[in-house]
């Protein structure tokens, strides 16, 4: 019973349609997060295998364990390049050499212009190019040092006393020295990786929402509920029906997505901490790029089925397929708009809603904390028990619901 109702899925030109556009759409973003370039001795752009296999060289050069030492390193470096004629020269070509020849330390000098920042929240792309080698020994010092500051000032009455204390606790156990290598390959995955899993949750919504609503569509609910199994073993065919499509539709575009990229632009730097990465600098997770990949993976898994589920049980609640494929789209979209309004309290609400679960790799840059308990939890971890009890308990109520149905 269950393979028929996944059957009855596929089988509408409509399921077809939408898994060609989630496909198209997937190729796309794989392309945009394949974009790697290179720049060579001459200034020239190149891209392509060639290019990803040239950056990666210069990167590893500078791989190893960022102490001191290296920072000293790297800092004499970019003061030796940005000192060249190339560097100062206002002529386009000569100024792509110089980018050309600091590829091999882009990702530690943007670290540089996190660390040594002059605010929490502050950026500036040039700062590493007023650094003294003197300034090395506080590389790590600093990171903490701005986060007290932050706290102590714009931050001091958005957090309790224990958040705050939490927050240190976690900058303080970050082991130090960070290890650099390459992971390019997890940069552009992580960054894309939101946009997959959206698009992949818009598609699921249009397959699972008619698979209750359809039976009042076509008349057929009278010879449904009328039937021997109508209100037992066909309704939990529908409900498993649903968790398989959810499950290999997700997955399969994920580990596509996933094997495509990481295939093109390599996966060295799996086992690096994040914040070795200058985008996840501040993040408070002390995690490796691989966990981070798990938490994504997860957390969309779970906010997909979370999703579907609800759209299942409005579709079985409403009996309309349209007002069942609205439910993705609304969670999806509305808290953006929400998002506009700066309110600690607003974040925290919207760190709470499902869509969150859809964009792991932003949502471990957050602060938002919870108190649960006399606890301190982050929001990930959080909302991934939580829409995981919330699903396992939505799925009785979706039974429940339908069976009683009359026809």
């Amino acid at each position: 019973m269950m393979r028929y109702e996944v059957k009855k899925v596929f089988a509408k030109t409509g399921s077809k349609i939408a898994l060609v556009l989630l496909l198209i759409v997937m190729g796309i973003t794989c392309f945009f997060a394949m974009d790697v370039s290179y720049v060579d001795g001459e200034g020239n752009s190149q891209s392509g295998p060639a290019a990803v296999s040239k950056l990666r060289a210069a990167r590893k050069e500078w791989a190893g364990y960022l102490d001191e030492e290296k920072i000293r390193e790297v800092i004499a470096e970019n003061r030796r390049i940005q000192s060249t004629p190339e560097a100062l020269s206002q002529n386009v070509d000569k100024e792509n050499i110089a980018y050309g020849w600091q590829q091999g330390i882009n990702d530690i000098r943007d670290l540089l212009n996190c660390s040594y920042a002059t605010g929490f929240r502050e950026h500036d792309y040039y700062r590493a190019d007023s650094l003294t080698e003197d300034e090395a020994a506080s590389f790590y010092e600093n990171r903490t040092k701005l986060l007290r500051e932050w706290l102590e000032s714009e931050a001091k009455d958005q957090y309790s006393g224990e958040e705050k204390a939490y927050l240190i606790r976690q900058y303080e156990k970050m082991e130090t020295p960070l290890c650099y290598d390459y992971m390019t390959g997890w940069q552009q995955l992580f960054e894309l990786s939101s946009t997959i899993i959206m698009l992949t949750m818009l598609i699921l919504g249009y397959l699972v929402a008619g698979i209750f609503s359809n039976e009042f569509v076509w008349k057929a609910d009278a010879v449904f509920f009328s039937s021997v199994y109508g209100r037992n073993k066909a309704v939990s065919s529908k409900i498993r029906a649903g968790f398989w499509i959810v499950t290999a539709v997700y997955f399969a575009s994920f580990l596509l997505y996933t094997g495509v990229v990481l295939l093109y632009l390599g996966a060295d730097g799996w086992n690096l901490p994040v914040q070795a990465n200058w985008t996840a600098w501040k993040c408070f997770y002390n995690i490796t790029n691989w966990q981070k990949y798990l938490f994504i993976a997860i957390g969309g898994y779970v906010g997909c089925l979370f999703i579907s589920f609800l759209t299942m049980l409005i579709s079985a609640k409403t009996r309309s397929t349209v007002l069942a494929v609205m439910t993705p789209v609304v969670l999806i979209f509305i808290p953006s708009f929400i998002s506009n309004i700066d309110s600690p309290l607003v974040n925290k609400i919207i760190g709470l809603l499902p869509d969150q679960l859809l964009q792991v790799q932003m949502a471990v840059g957050y602060f938002n904390l919870y108190e649960i308990g006399g606890r301190v939890v982050g929001e990930v971890p959080f909302i991934l028990v939580l829409y995981t009890v919330l699903t396992v308990v939505i799925v009785p109520v979706v039974y429940h619901v339908y069976r009683r149905l009359q026809a």
